[in-house]
């Protein structure tokens, strides 16, 4: 193909966006490049010059002459590479958002189990594996371009690449390679559409073969295309409009995937603890009319039988959608007060909705506003004088700036005076949204005030105003930086365009202008993909603040890499829908197991549309294997309370008897995620990491890393056919054994309220005896263990409790669990009390009936075993208090 001149290309890039969102991959390979000199190895680190290699390229503007290249391995297993410009300060992630790794402890480059390579001119780069050779990254053939609004680095890939990651998105988890582009840059993306940009950014992708797993992270939070093809031979490649190149190259491991989610966690943090409490049944809706429909969804609830954790309110509650608001006649706020001490005292939760945008009311003594401005810590418009406007759902509205030194003050007193216990409402949980930051003013946004006028902002309500003194719960009814130099720069239309909303959308359509200005002098282009995670964080803070001591549950919509540290994630605004349904498995799993963004679920039932009986019934069933659980749905929907359709709601009791039995092993693997990044959802690769034939699978997953989860996913099917690897398998129901053998088995007879779960061999469970309609309640019931012996007749399995809220604990009893050779071995340090007894141990595969049971070393009395030979189960009533080690043994 022919090369088109730098100038020529130039010319006809600026022509149009749209144009600019293809660039011929053969005039990008003919740039020149860098050629790299004085070249130093001191220790751990490795710096050198990196100057231009020839004539200048300028595709999306004038190429950067001199780069300075800095290689610094960081652990055996982690290689930081960062490329920046030689001469000028360039924007970086403030360490304020994401702190990076101590290098202090670097380690010789031959101790390390990856390499970084290097070819002087052109100057590449490649990083392998020091024992076996193996090259997981290599530029070799694609020159940098290094440019002031356009970054590129390509790297090959193997042929049929197993890539994971990049998101947030709705595609597939193992990402497409053919002609695939995704595109990071936060925007309020309703129906999360596949293929395009939805609330959050990950730049960290996985690539997993059957010789290891390695992760590449690019620690950037600008916009960018990360491109794949497989096109000739495979490649992906990064297009980003700003910042600088931060590589952080993880070693992973040859035999162990989770290994890399691990070594991810040390980079961004591990995931924080919630309370055990936020494991339960939450439901929320948008368009509940007023605090009469609240109260009746909770009785309601309670008569139908289906346990309920927590009930949420969205921005209904508001007084003209304004935050720190009720609406007077509506939500009154003694009425609201009287539902929140009604949950309490019946052990259940409380959660609201808070935006970022404030309403921009002044001179109308609305507090937030007030205070807001008297502290001066609202976003600037380009002026850096004013505040920027935008139009969200009370009308004109101003944001904070979290870069402000102010602005966690600011938020903390606002949550102190609004959700104050004895005053204001006492919530137990935090939900923020809108905070990519989402504006309703399209670009270009000249006249908020009149586009807020034209969108009917806020809307007004149309119900009628509720009788203030009606009954209610009586029956059931139906840090500072220099600011970085754009002043030659084109913001609003960079020359390279990122694909955002699939199609080269403005950057600030619908959002914060990429020229407004923060308290640091950094600009929203640069920090945007940051700006819901710094929320994330200042509304953690103030809940921590507000409750001292307690683990906090806030659940939010925009994430950047190291949000999960503070927050968990919904997926967004999805609709009632079975392709849907089945794209939130690929969903919890990106967050879950590689985003490190462990307590996450979809709208279940569906956000928008209207769900069906039989689909809401499938969802509630899918959803109880979520971290995060909870219908919610919008305004212009039917109402969809699981207890409103009778199929619901029986899958919603029968699969949270499950949920609440297994929370305590969920308990465990979210403290195991803090402790060390274990992810707590697993793909079926991450166990089986050499069948090729788990690689794809994103329809089944493993709840925890031994409870296989296999969802119809088939509108009105009654069958699902799922892939069971070469290992043995026990059915969660009825403990029969099942054994697999590398081949997909369709599961019949799969009726509207059972969903197919499989306890993967190897692994003693600590479940509770039965669900409860509390977790407070759950905590007062006994333990059953489930031993599952593997292919070697071996099982084991752990055991993590505290009190359930407090972030420091006084005492915890962690305990581990041993079977082999018909022996199972509890033991541990039991310093939290648990109050309760192991009732029993059931023993899965044991194919006769024993001749004898000890207990402890003591025969135990024949009355108290048994032995199903149908489903070769024996059962030992044990009845110790749990508070010390035993044993269990058969023979």
């Amino acid at each position: 193909m022919r090369v088109v001149k730098s100038s020529t290309l130039l010319a006809l890039l600026i022509g149009g966006g749209a144009f600019a969102n293809f660039t011929d991959p053969t005039v990008l390979d003919a740039c020149p490049g860098y050629k790299a000199s004085h070249v130093v190895t001191h220790g751990a680190q490795l710096t050198a010059d990196l100057t231009l290699a020839g004539e200048a390229c300028n595709v999306f503007g004038p190429d950067i002459e001199k780069l300075k290249l800095e290689v610094t391995y960081e652990t055996k297993t982690r290689v930081h590479v960062k490329i920046t410009d030689a001469s000028s300060q360039r924007y970086e992630i403030p360490e304020s958002v994401l702190p990076r790794p101590d290098a202090g402890h670097s380690v010789a480059p031959q101790l390390a189990e990856i390499q970084f390579n290097y070819t002087t001119s052109p100057f590449s780069f490649s990083i392998f594996r020091t024992k076996t050779k193996e090259v997981l990254f290599s530029t070799a053939s694609h020159p940098l371009i290094f440019e002031p609004q356009y970054l590129r680095v390509k790297t090959n890939l193997p042929s049929n690449p197993n890539v994971y990651g990049l998101g947030e998105h709705t595609d597939s988890f193992r990402l497409p390679t053919h002609n695939y582009t995704r595109t990071l840059w936060s925007r309020d993306a309703f129906l999360v559409p596949s293929g395009t940009n939805l609330y959050g950014n990950h730049p960290i992708y996985f690539e997993h073969r059957t010789t290891g797993t390695h992760g590449v992270f690019l620690a950037n939070s600008n916009g960018m295309d990360i491109k794949i093809d497989d096109a000739g031979s495979a490649s992906l490649e990064y297009n980003v409009i700003g910042g600088i190149l931060d590589f952080y190259f993880l070693a992973g491991s040859e035999t162990d995937p989770t290994e890399v989610a691990r070594q991810y966690a040390e980079i961004v943090g591990t995931p924080a603890e919630v309370p055990y409490w936020s494991f339960g049944l939450h439901q929320c809706r948008f368009g509940y009319t007023d605090y009469i429909d609240v109260s009746q969804v909770i009785t309601n609830y309670s008569a139908a039988g289906i346990p309920l954790e927590t009930m949420w309110t969205d921005i209904d509650y508001m007084d003209r959608r304004r935050i720190f608001t009720v609406d007077p006649q509506y939500f009154p706020l003694n009425r609201m007060r009287e539902i929140v001490d009604f949950l309490h005292s019946h052990d259940q939760k409380f959660v609201l909705m808070t935006d970022p945008a404030v309403a921009y009311l002044p001179g109308e003594s609305y507090g937030p506003f007030d205070r807001g401005t008297d502290a001066d810590i609202w976003l600037k418009a380009a002026n850096n004088s004013s505040p920027f406007l935008g139009a969200v759902w009370p009308g004109v509205t101003v944001f904070p700036d979290w870069f402000n030194e102010k602005a966690q003050d600011y938020w903390t007193n606002e949550f102190k005076l609004f959700y104050d216990p004895k005053t204001g409402l006492d919530i137990d949980g935090a939900w923020i949204d809108m905070n990519e930051p989402s504006s309703f003013c399209n670009f270009p946004c000249t006249d908020p005030f009149q586009q807020a006028r034209d969108q009917a902002l806020p809307p007004p309500r149309t119900a009628p105003v509720p009788d203030p003194n009606a009954p209610i719960f009586g029956q059931a009814q139906a840090p500072l930086q220099k600011r970085i130099d754009h002043s030659q720069d084109n913001l609003q239309s960079p020359p390279y365009t990122i694909q955002n909303a699939q199609g080269g959308g403005m950057l600030s359509d619908r959002t914060a202008y990429v020229d407004a200005v923060h308290a640091n002098g950094l600009l929203e282009y640069d920090t945007h993909n940051l700006y819901g995670t710094m929320m994330s964080t200042a509304t953690h803070n103030a809940m921590l603040a507000r409750r001292p001591g307690l683990k906090t549950l806030v659940i939010t919509r925009s994430t950047f890499a190291g949000a999960g540290s503070h927050v968990g994630k919904w997926l967004g605004d999805n609709n009632s829908e079975w392709p849907h349904y089945r794209a939130s498995i690929a969903g919890i799993l990106g967050m879950a197991s590689v985003y490190q963004v462990p307590m996450v679920g979809a709208d279940i039932c569906g956000y928008a549309g209207d769900t069906t009986e039989t689909l809401c019934a499938r969802w509630a069933m899918l959803g109880a294997f979520y971290p995060f659980m909870r219908d919610h749905n919008s305004d212009t929907s039917i109402s969809q309370e699981f207890y409103r359709f009778p199929l619901a709601a029986q899958a919603a009791r029968n699969v949270l008897d499950i949920r609440y039995r297994l929370i305590d092993y969920l308990y465990t693997a979210l403290h195991k995620a803090h402790v060390d990044g274990t992810p707590v959802l697993q793909p079926l690769w991450y166990q089986y990491p050499k069948d090729p034939s788990t690689f794809p699978i994103d329809l089944q997953f493993f709840f925890g890393d031994s409870i296989l989860v296999s969802p119809v996913t088939e509108e009105n099917s009654t069958s699902v056919t799922a892939y069971f690897p070469k290992d043995i398998f026990y059915d969660f129901t009825t403990l029969a054994p099942f054994r697999g053998t590398g081949n997909s088995v369709t599961l019949k007879n799969v009726n509207f309220t059972s969903i197919p779960v499989h306890i993967r061999g190897g692994v003693v469970l600590p479940l509770r005896e039965k669900g409860t309609m509390t977790t407070t309640q759950l905590r007062k019931t006994d333990f059953e263990l489930v031993v599952a012996p593997g292919t070697d007749g071996k099982a084991s399995g752990s055991l993590y409790l505290d009190d359930g809220v407090s972030i420091v604990q006084e005492a915890t009893t962690e305990v581990e669990f041993d079977f082999k050779k018909g022996k199972l071995t509890v033991s541990g340090k039991f310093g939290f009390p648990t109050k309760v007894d192991v009732s029993r141990v059931r023993f899965m595969g044991v194919q006769h009936a024993p001749h004898s049971v000890e207990v402890n070393g003591h025969a135990a009395k024949r009355a108290s075993f048994s032995h199903d030979a149908a489903t070769q189960v024996l059962t030992v009533i044990v009845g110790i208090a749990f508070r010390q080690g035993f044993t269990v043994s058969f023979s």
